[in-house]
């Protein structure tokens, strides 16, 4: 018989990093959630952002941490957001599998007891999430409205098939590649911050191309990647790559990998070798690595840019979930 459920409101920044060993075990026990869920992504984000107060919730099983919503207050809308909101692609609750449903009832309930809000919005819940399954007490509302769409590449046993036109493109982007003897390295922890550099100036260079600025243009965001890389890395989530050719970074592929899903999150490239096309061979070169090794798929996350789906990628909606719970 497993011990009862016991949950606890965390508002403090100490706290929240207290729990880190017992969050990184839920995390192994939940081989479904992505990266944006891990500590080594949402930790450091509170750590450069903390926009409002923290009122995460957390929920053990004696010493177990069997469920973490991880949130915080908007003070402005009075509205509770998830950690991770705006540089995130997968904002769920984390639950172990074997948690039973009445975590969210009991992490509404928690929340239910505090004052301050009058809404939880649960962002970028992708199909099947565990927010989008909370039962909700009476005379609360709800709203469910689609919210991103995030293209994606999947495959199975026999292999990739991109169409037939993309396949083209790619290979003649190799063949340039290959003639000026262009090489694909793959960052380790060591090198996670010279890939991150190369990133930053890649990343600029192809939108001030275009006469803006990028997301990377924020030096806070430059802060949040240089402190949640290398965990990622270390935790084995880093999934990142450089295309140099003749010696000079001609582009780079910042993504993220669990299990079978390989998550692109971000790249740039040096217009100079616009005719080598270094985005297409880094994409390929993803595809081909994750293939290798079975069924899979490569997620292209929020955004309907052509250029996904000419890979063949197909829709998958992230939903928001809007709980107001009734006015005193």
């Amino acid at each position: 018989m497993s011990p009862p459920l016991r949950i606890e409101v965390v508002t403090e920044a100490d706290r929240l990093w207290a729990v880190e060993a017992a969050w990184w075990d839920l995390f192994a026990r939940c081989p479904a959630a992505t990266p944006f869920r891990s500590p080594a992504w949402l930790l450091p984000w509170w750590r450069t952002f903390a926009p409002g107060p923290l009122s995460a919730v957390a929920a053990w099983h004696g010493d177990a941490l069997v469920a973490l919503a991880p949130l915080y207050l908007e003070e402005a809308s009075r509205r509770l957001l998830p950690l991770g909101i705006g540089l995130s692609d997968d904002l769920d609750m984390l639950a172990a599998p074997d948690a039973g449903p009445e975590v969210g009832d009991a992490v509404l309930d928690a929340l239910a007891s505090r004052g301050g809000w009058d809404a939880v919005s649960l962002e970028e819940l992708a199909p099947g999430a565990a927010g989008l399954g909370w039962d909700l007490p009476p005379g609360w509302r709800d709203d469910v409205a689609a919210q991103s769409r995030c293209p994606v590449l999947s495959w199975g046993d026999a292999g990739v098939v991109v169409p037939s036109g993309k396949a083209r493109k790619l290979r003649m982007a190799r063949h340039r590649t290959e003639r000026r003897g262009g090489t694909v390295e793959l960052a380790t922890e060591a090198t996670a911050p010279d890939h991150l550099d190369a990133l930053f100036r890649l990343h600029a260079a192809r939108w001030e191309s275009r006469g803006e600025a990028g997301v990377l243009a924020d030096p806070a965001v430059q802060r949040f990647h240089r402190d949640a890389t290398p965990r990622l890395a270390a935790a084995g989530l880093l999934h990142a790559t450089i295309l140099r050719i003749e010696g000079r970074v001609a582009g780079a592929f910042h993504g993220f990998r669990r299990g079978r899903m390989l998550y692109a999150y971000l790249g740039g490239f040096d217009p100079a070798f616009a005719f080598e096309s270094p985005g297409t061979v880094l994409m390929g070169h993803a595809v081909d690595a994750m293939a290798a090794e079975g069924a899979g798929a490569l997620n292209l996350l929020r955004g309907e840019e052509p250029y996904k789906y000419e890979w063949g990628a197909v829709d998958r909606v992230n939903s928001r979930r809007l709980l107001r719970r009734p006015a005193p």
